[in-house]
């Protein structure tokens, strides 16, 4: 994803030449994807604590949900403003503000009185996810040899899902080392407050690499602050080519446009179909639920029979699942294609939601919550977790792998503003409807995600054209 203003050109700012310093450019995108670890690690930290939140603070249903979706909002609005900051201040001036309202996130949250100040400061950590998530993937396209390009954009989703497997695995030793999340643990605090504490550490490690790696060359060039990126060329691609380099980006600048959300328009007024097909990208990413095993899944194996420490032990599993499989789709991506990808991913995940739904719709119910007996609970346990595999190995990572190529130049700021937006939104939705479609029946929860996962597969079908192996040039352009 990359935001507004702050977007990946179709020219590396290197050619193939620069491969002998690609070691020191790997490390330098390993810096920008810490923004994606603080991602997933903001967004899942909320898992853990959920369950002594909604004891400490007496929280209904609708509040509880609107507690844990609360970033999501702020992500919205951070991911919307940072490509606009990030071209009048830097692309690493966006990393550091985006590591202190990590802190400040941190410490609100952590020692909030009240559960509207929780809600504070998990918007202000929003904030910093949405602005992280622009910038790490808008970098890493400008400061990567073209050969490894792809390989690096990568990073972002597996930074992301990393940042939410380590996030559950604090959330679980702090928990376990107290006897429950909602325990005292240090200093007088709850283990559940240290769990948001926690993050604290990744922020001030992010923000401090921030300062050792150098700003993008494409931003210096366009403040005209040409020297500065000579300087910075040279010391990655060495003394040969840097005119060269430097003329290659000033021509590319100069054809184009800035952009502005009037690029979404075909000349006959309509909005672009391209757009269309990013946008719903986004929304059907998030619509199938997979955040509910992320945010939820403590309460989810909890309300069946499972105890806290086991609860947390699955969403953990269940997390490095999702690394495995991210891992297995930025292997094949390039291999077989990003359409292939996306339908047998959806066609994994209709089954393995509808499974789900059957067994949680068709469990007897004790005092509100469902009784899976038998051989029910085993195989809750693994369609959720091939559940996680679909998605991990097709949904997570291909659509920001679309996401980033399949517009064309002249509107890929404004379209991909709207479609990091409509993400945003969708996952909120998503998030804080669970509690209240959770009270009234988990069948019908999951059979909704169910629906939505047919559904993606009908689009991907009928909508979604192939890009592998197409240059940035042809994107979009017959989907107009």
């Amino acid at each position: 994803m990359a935001g507004h203003g702050a977007v990946p050109q179709e020219e590396s700012v290197f050619d193939d030449e620069g491969d002998s310093k690609s070691a020191g450019v790997i490390r330098i995108a390993v810096v920008a994807a810490l923004g994606g670890f603080l991602f997933g690690y903001d967004s899942a930290v909320i898992n853990g604590a959920v369950s002594a939140v909604e004891k400490t603070f007496d929280a209904d249903p609708v509040s509880l949900g609107f507690a844990v979706a609360s970033a999501l909002l702020g992500a919205a609005v951070g991911a919307l403003i940072a490509g606009r900051i990030a071209d009048r201040v830097g692309r690493l001036a966006v990393m550091k503000i985006a590591a202190v309202l990590f802190l400040i996130s941190a410490v609100v949250a952590g020692l909030a009185p009240d559960l509207w100040v929780l809600i504070v400061g998990r918007v202000i950590g929003g904030l910093g996810v949405g602005m992280a998530s622009v910038i790490a993937p808008a970098y890493i396209a400008e400061i990567a040899p073209a050969r490894i390009r792809g390989r690096l954009a990568s990073l972002q989703q597996l930074a992301i899902v990393t940042g939410i497997f380590i996030s559950l695995l604090v959330d679980f030793l702090i928990a376990t080392a107290a006897g429950g999340s909602n325990e005292p643990f240090w200093l007088g605090l709850g283990a559940w407050q240290w769990m948001f504490l926690a993050m604290a550490v990744p922020a001030v490690v992010y923000g401090g690499l921030a300062l050792t790696i150098p700003e993008s060359p494409r931003f210096l060039v366009a403040q005209h602050r040409v020297d500065e990126a000579r300087e910075v060329l040279a010391k990655m691609l060495g003394p040969d080519k840097i005119e060269t380099t430097v003329i290659r980006i000033q021509a590319t600048m100069e054809r184009t446009t800035k952009p502005s959300w009037a690029d979404l328009r075909t000349p006959t007024g309509k909005i672009a179909g391209i757009v269309w097909v990013g946008l719903l990208l986004s929304i059907f990413q998030q619509f199938v639920g997979i955040n509910v095993i992320f945010y939820y899944s403590n309460i989810l194996w909890e309300a069946v029979g499972f105890d806290e420490s086991q609860a947390f032990v699955i969403t953990v599993i269940s997390a490095v699942i999702n690394i495995l499989t991210t891992l297995i789709a930025i292997a094949t991506v390039d291999r077989f294609g990003r359409k292939p990808l996306l339908i047998i991913g959806s066609i994994g995940m209709t089954v393995t939601l509808a499974t789900m739904a059957v067994i949680f719709g068709t469990a007897p119910v004790v005092d509100g919550t469902p009784v899976l007996q038998g051989a029910a609970g085993p195989i809750a346990l693994i369609a959720a977790n091939l559940f996680v595999i679909s998605f991990g190995m097709s949904w997570g990572p291909v659509v920001w792998v679309l996401l980033g190529e399949m517009f064309p130049n002249r509107m890929r700021a404004a379209a991909l503003s709207l479609a990091a937006a409509g993400q945003w939104i969708a996952n909120w939705v998503i998030t804080v409807s669970f509690p209240g479609l959770k009270d009234v029946s988990l069948g019908l929860a999951y059979g909704l995600y169910a629906t939505f996962a047919l559904l993606s597969l009908l689009f991907v079908w009928r909508f979604v054209q192939e890009t592998k192996g197409k240059s940035l040039e042809d994107m979009g352009e017959t989907t107009r």
